[in-house]
């Protein structure tokens, strides 16, 4: 496996925009099939009785994951975090407080646990670069020691598509890493000290993920901000309307992690998204069938944006900021071709995604 330096990482300090939120995608092919009922059930090769501990697990995807793994019959569940989740949750999962930043205490685990490394800095901008290396690099190397403690064989690692860069060109897990913010180059960084911890010893598993945006209930984020501004109105297209950006529901999220790790011998690396991923006026006009929200205002010239984004960041609009607008007018064309060809299931479409979040409570918020 390349280092980092060997796969050429560039050094551009540029990070995935806020407004990017609004810039999320469709699955075109996956639309022509009946929609399939989410699932979380799909195979999981592990003992379920076997525990599962999850760095950085309090938060959105961490939430989903633990209701899946308690589904499976996993206990105890172990949200390994800075903070408590927001979430409620069961007697089948605790809740330990953990840094990943410093060496890892916890005397839970034995050799039969699952381990999930979901702990990240990830806002760009919005953190020092050396933020996103302390936490995502070396929180990786602290992840894969506790591992190497507890004689841990199964290790899952959500890494990101920020290891691609923003590129109009299709890029497929065989492309080469070049990542423009240090978010990106951190998560890189990240990937190689998991890869040399699943070689070092016979019969260990690595499944790492580098996930499109994720949207469902709790998100938060992307989605719920897009359909906030379409809700009011507020949201134009920044120049163009055929920016391509990745993304997923987290329920096929979740359901890909265990479904991959049949192709985990040593390890096995794959994109998160739906396929192909498709533009944002794609994805405004799924917003606006399933959720009936309105449909942008229209186009707004890059330049006229890009001033505006200046005046109003001078004025203290944090989100305004000109590389956000730069991030929302890039296309991040990441295409899931190893789980594709891996005959993943996919549960969901875009639209059938949407309307299963649009159900949960509250319903019809997007939240």
């Amino acid at each position: 496996m390349p280092t980092v330096a060997e796969r050429g990482i560039g050094s551009e300090a540029k990070g995935p925009s806020q407004l990017a939120t609004y810039a999320m995608a469709q699955p075109k092919i996956a639309d022509h099939h009946p929609p399939r009922p989410v699932s979380y059930l799909g195979p999981l090769e592990p003992h379920a009785t076997s525990p599962a501990f999850l760095f950085g697990g309090a938060g959105f995807i961490g939430r989903h994951l633990a209701q899946a793994l308690v589904a499976r019959g996993h206990r105890p569940v172990v949200l390994c975090d800075v903070a408590q989740p927001r979430w409620p949750v069961t007697n089948d999962v605790r809740f330990r407080h953990c840094d990943v930043r410093r060496p890892i205490e916890l005397a839970e685990a034995d050799a039969s646990a699952l381990v999930f490394n979901l702990a990240a800095v990830h806002r760009t901008p919005g953190h020092e670069d050396h933020e996103y290396h302390e936490t995502n690099e070396l929180g990786a190397r602290h992840v894969t020691d506790f591992c190497d403690r507890h004689d841990v064989a199964d290790l899952w690692f959500t890494s990101s598509i920020a290891v691609y860069g923003a590129t109009e060109d299709a890029v497929t897990e065989t492309s080469p890493l070049q990542p423009s913010s240090a978010y990106g180059r951190s998560k890189a960084a990240a990937e190689d000290i998991h890869e040399e911890w699943a070689r070092a010893r016979p019969g260990r598993r690595l499944v790492t993920v580098r996930p499109g945006t994720v949207f469902g209930p709790g998100e938060g984020g992307n989605f719920t901000r897009l359909a906030w501004a379409l809700k009011r109105r507020r949201f134009v297209y920044p120049g163009r309307r055929d920016t391509i950006k990745s993304c997923g529901y987290v329920g096929d999220l979740v359901e890909s992690l265990f479904f991959m790790q049949r192709d985990a011998a040593p390890t096995v690396t794959y994109n998160f998204s739906y396929a192909p991923p498709p533009t944002i006026e794609e994805v405004c006009a799924a917003f606006a069938e399933v959720g009936r929200l309105p449909r942008p205002l229209g186009t707004v010239p890059l330049p006229l944006m890009l001033a505006a984004s200046r005046i109003l960041h001078k004025a203290g609009v944090e989100s305004f900021r000109p590389e956000r607008v730069h991030k929302l007018n890039r296309s991040t064309n990441i295409q899931p071709r190893v789980l594709v060809e891996s005959g993943f299931p996919f549960p969901t479409t875009l639209r059938t995604g949407l309307a299963a979040w649009r159900d949960a409570d509250p319903a019809g918020e997007f939240v």
